[in-house]
């Protein structure tokens, strides 16, 4: 039951980059991610009250630290999303995100003096050579849009992964789910002064409820309920078994962009696109090992 809850959570996390793209046609990313972001808060914080949880329980030592969350989380990480889906592919932003594992292992190398063995560095390296075969498939060009936003989704990728691992050791003390709100209230409140100066406020008479009603799923559902079904298998499953379901979200998106924006997928694409999944799965397979191997 627990597996094919996963598989469902990827499957709507998936649809992020579809609903995404299809308001990127119409909307600027700033007011995306403005809506987007006030929403998520509102569940969020509705959430918290619901369970009890008290809004004002951050000690003072930690305060920084959540507004480096919080910046790591929506001025950088969503914002650098929309920017990047709007100028190249759904497929090909959910791939930049299927490498966030890998991102997260270099930064435990780098600053946790984690071992990196022949297996993980092949994994490293396969995973690189298929995103980069992806991002230079259409030439080099900072003119190019499609390689900008090939970029753009690769710097929101790293993000997430700063984000992922900054954000441990809050969540071992105050728990996910508060966490998770207040990283979102945070980032938030420091996106606000952007979306002011980028003229976001004077746009939002430009959505229509057809875009309200796609904002508000990317908020309730893939921010929202597929983040809680994540942590619910977090509980019940070992953190490696739960993230090779991650490798999902770019299948699935795929599928979807093919679907609904008739996408053409090339041969490129999936050369690299299963180059990047396989070097995934040997860097957090080797992982698995070596968790067993403790346990």
């Amino acid at each position: 039951m627990i597996y094919l809850l996963l598989i469902f959570q990827q499957f709507i996390s998936s649809t992020t980059h579809i609903f995404a793209k299809n308001l990127s046609f119409d909307l600027p990313p700033g007011v995306i991610l403005l809506l987007r972001s006030f929403f998520a808060v509102l569940f969020f914080l509705l959430l918290l009250k619901l369970r009890n949880q008290n809004l004002f329980a951050i000690q003072k030592e930690d305060i920084l630290r959540f507004v480096i969350l919080g910046l790591l989380n929506i001025p950088l990480n969503q914002y650098l999303f929309f920017v990047s889906i709007k100028y190249t592919t759904a497929p090909n932003v959910a791939l930049a995100y299927a490498l966030s594992p890998i991102f997260i292992l270099i930064i435990a190398v780098s600053f946790f003096r984690e071992k990196a063995d022949l297996i993980k560095i092949l994994g490293i390296a396969i995973a690189f050579f298929g995103i980069s075969i992806i991002l230079v498939e259409k030439g080099v060009s900072f003119k190019s849009e499609y390689f900008v936003g090939n970029l753009l989704a690769l710097v929101a990728s790293v993000c997430w992964a700063l984000y992922t691992t900054y954000g441990k050791g809050l969540i071992k003390k105050y728990g996910s789910i508060y966490t998770t709100a207040m990283a979102m209230t945070f980032g938030f409140i420091l996106y606000l002064p952007i979306a002011f100066v980028e003229g976001d406020f004077g746009k939002l008479c430009t959505v229509y409820p057809i875009h309200l009603a796609q904002i508000l799923y990317l908020a309730i559902m893939t921010s929202g309920l597929a983040y809680l079904i994540w942590y619910y298998a977090l509980k019940r499953l070992p953190a490696s078994n739960v993230g090779v379901f991650n490798n999902l979200q770019p299948v699935f998106t795929t599928i979807l962009a093919i679907i609904f924006f008739k996408q053409h997928i090339s041969a490129v694409y999936i050369l690299g696109g299963v180059m990047v999944i396989l070097g995934v799965i040997l860097t957090q397979r080797n992982h698995a090992d070596e968790e067993s191997r403790k346990e």
